[in-house]
């Protein structure tokens, strides 16, 4: 029985972390907004660990390198206004 109770437990958190990875990114903001509150409501954690709760969880996943996000520079990228010399050795264009 414990053991049926436990696999229900990790089948449940494994379909609301894919629930919350794949959900628009707006409505993870506004969720993570109201988890946020909740917890501080709840007396669990204080302002700044609710804000940064709240912003930890409205992250989307990545690393950066695709400029999906934003950001506004890859990792490793080649600037291909750099002069030859100033490029990493064996950097292709």
């Amino acid at each position: 029985m414990a053991q049926q109770i436990i696999v229900g437990l990790i089948v449940a958190c494994a379909a609301l972390y894919a629930v919350w990875r794949w959900m628009p990114a707006a409505w993870r903001r506004a969720a993570a907004g109201r988890v946020a509150a909740g917890t501080r409501r709840a007396g669990w954690v204080d302002a700044a660990r609710a804000d940064a709760l709240a912003t930890s969880l409205a992250r989307t996943s990545g690393c950066g390198s695709c400029d999906s996000c934003g950001t506004g520079a890859r990792r490793g990228a080649i600037d291909p206004a750099a002069p030859p010399d100033a490029r990493p050795a064996g950097a292709e264009r």
